[in-house]
């Protein structure tokens, strides 16, 4: 179970069943939510009110819910001659909220958007008029997704492709709405209470990572080993065309930064073939990152892909079309997401889509070049057996660091790690892009980011440490957080040594580290002590500066880059 989660939701209209909703859902997938639920349309008084209960609630979170209906409301009570600003007016009225919320605190808000609703006055012509409630609903969706793209603090619940997704008859109930002003039907409560839970996860750091296939009748049709290249199904003729479309959608996570792996009772030299030689073929190895094809149980051979990765369980989804295979993994491995694919290949897309398994609150370029850093660390595992000592091949790396102050460049890319690192995270604290930036202008943090290259690849920025003055003498180490990808090479020697250098060039006398242990990262439970840090009780640690002695590593500073 992760920690608690206070929330607050708003709303316009009746929204104590969704507030059930959400915190049933959160429950089930190990988030347990303290929720604020307000008073019937109160948002004026609990979000301008400095003493209203929202503030005293202490949220971590605040989710706003506006109806469709009261937004018709409005817009009928609008003169004729000012309609054509309903949309512009409206979003102001909502990004002041966003606007007041953020000056009380750096939080997360969930920002509910309009399922499209048409009111008929003009039939399609209304598609053509500025100032018709159809054009109006969709220009403020359109202001809201805009906003919220310049706002790293506000995430779009996307309501209204919950509707185009279930219908309008099965998201609202319009004698629910007139007699209990409840918007949304008890049938649709868990789809959209699961819609903000994915956003809230995704927050914690709880998102996927790598999607693991199989091959044969999952990927193509038919059974490459029996069919033979030419007679598996991919492309345009008949199925193959289903077959291509999912490819391309794993094509489109691949260049999103999701890892793909293959994970096929196969011989290996024909699970690659088509990979290499199939024309209709969109996939290819090098969109892999890792490919394990053997007789072996698939369960061993998805430990065996985790442990290549060094990613959690829970961020992995497998795809098999063969329920045994399911089941196995789902039994033996029951971290892993396994969704139960349809029989039939022609709804396995719109299925998988449906589900959300993907979501996330950041994006950055280092996204794009995920799996090919994955598929250099195979190579660099095959090299390392070559060497007659685990240091001789550290050598033979000529690895090289830096260590920079955060700038505004690499921001979004250092939330993202504060929002996904779960393993080599000491003490798991998540933060904003505005938090991030925030304490980067502030003089109370020394913020530092760190990159590391050798002579096989560039991983781009893999470290990230926040130290926050308590005293004149004396640093707290409030974040230090490192991808696993780089682990056992010296780079966690090279930051301690950095961070120490740091705080005497500084003048402090002392840097205290915090370990708070959670599900994922008990393999940092040691590493205060293991750098030369003396317990100080109550998971903390403390070393002193004139006298610590840096720890030895390979990794060289690189001071002109």
């Amino acid at each position: 179970m992760l920690p608690p989660y206070r929330i607050a939701l708003l709303g316009d209209s009746a929204t104590q069943h969704l507030a059930t909703a959400l915190t049933g859902h959160a429950y089930d997938r190990g988030l347990g939510l303290s929720l604020f639920d307000a008073d019937y349309d109160q948002l004026d008084t609990q979000i301008m009110d400095d003493s209203s209960e929202l503030y005293a609630f202490g949220a971590d979170a605040v989710a706003i819910f506006l109806c469709v209906e009261k937004l018709y409301a409005a817009y009928c009570a609008t003169a004729q001659t000012d309609r054509s600003q309903f949309a512009d007016n409206i979003y102001m009225k909502i990004t002041s909220y966003w606007q007041t919320l953020l000056r009380h605190a750096e939080l997360p808000i969930l920002q509910f958007n309009f399922a499209e609703a048409d009111d008929g006055v003009f039939g399609n012509y209304a598609n053509k008029l500025e100032f018709s409630f159809l054009y109006q609903v969709r220009k403020l969706n359109y202001l809201l997704m805009q906003d919220s793209a310049a706002s790293k603090n506000v995430h779009i619940v996307d309501l209204n492709a919950v509707q185009q997704r279930y219908g309008r008859k099965t998201l609202t109930d319009e004698k629910l709405y007139y007699l209990a002003k409840m918007p949304l039907t008890m049938q649709i409560l868990p789809t959209v209470a699961k819609q903000v839970v994915d956003i809230l996860l995704a927050l914690r750091g709880r998102s996927a990572k790598c999607v693991i296939l199989d091959l044969d009748n999952t990927i193509w049709g038919g059974v490459v080993g029996d069919d033979g290249l030419s007679g598996i199904q991919i492309g345009e003729l008949g199925m193959g065309h289903a077959f291509s479309a999912l490819q391309a959608w794993l094509l489109e996570l691949r260049r999103r930064g999701i890892l793909l792996a293959v994970c096929s009772k196969n011989e290996e030299t024909s699970a690659k073939e088509p990979f290499i030689s199939h024309p209709e073929m969109l996939l290819r190895l090098s969109d892999i990152a890792v490919f394990v094809a053997n007789w072996e149980n698939k369960a061993d051979n998805i430990r065996l892909i985790q442990q290549t990765l060094q990613i959690g369980f829970d961020s992995m989804v497998f795809l098999d079309d063969n329920p045994f295979e399911r089941d196995l993994v789902k039994s033996l491995l029951p971290e892993v997401c396994v969704p139960d694919l349809p029989a039939d290949p022609a709804q396995v897309l719109n299925y998988l889509q449906s589900l959300n398994l993907f979501e996330t609150v950041s994006y950055s370029d280092a996204d794009r070049d995920r799996t090919e850093q994955y598929q250099t660390e195979s190579l660099r595992q095959a090299q390392m057996r070559q060497y007659a000592s685990y240091d001789t091949y550290l050598i033979s790396l000529e690895m090289c660091a830096t260590a920079k102050p955060f700038d505004a460049f690499h921001i979004p890319r250092i939330a993202q790690l504060t929002q996904r690192s779960n393993q080599f995270n000491l003490r798991t604290v998540r933060y904003t892009e505005a938090e991030i930036a925030a304490m980067a202008e502030n003089p109370r943090y020394i913020t530092l980011y760190f990159t590391l290259q050798d002579k096989l690849s560039d991983y781009g920025l893999i470290g990230v440490v926040i130290l926050e003055e308590q005293n004149a003498g004396t640093l707290f180490v409030n974040t230090w957080l490192m991808s696993c990808r780089v682990l056992k090479r010296g780079m966690e020697e090279f930051i301690i040594n950095k961070v120490m250098e740091t705080a005497s060039r500084l003048h402090y006398r002392q840097v205290i580290g915090e370990y708070l242990p959670t599900a994922k990262n008990a393999m940092v439970a040691n590493i205060y002590e293991n750098m030369g840090f003396t317990a100080a009780g109550e998971g903390r640690y403390a070393a002193q500066t004139q006298t610590f002695t840096p720890r030895p590593t390979r990794i060289k500073e690189e001071t002109n880059g």
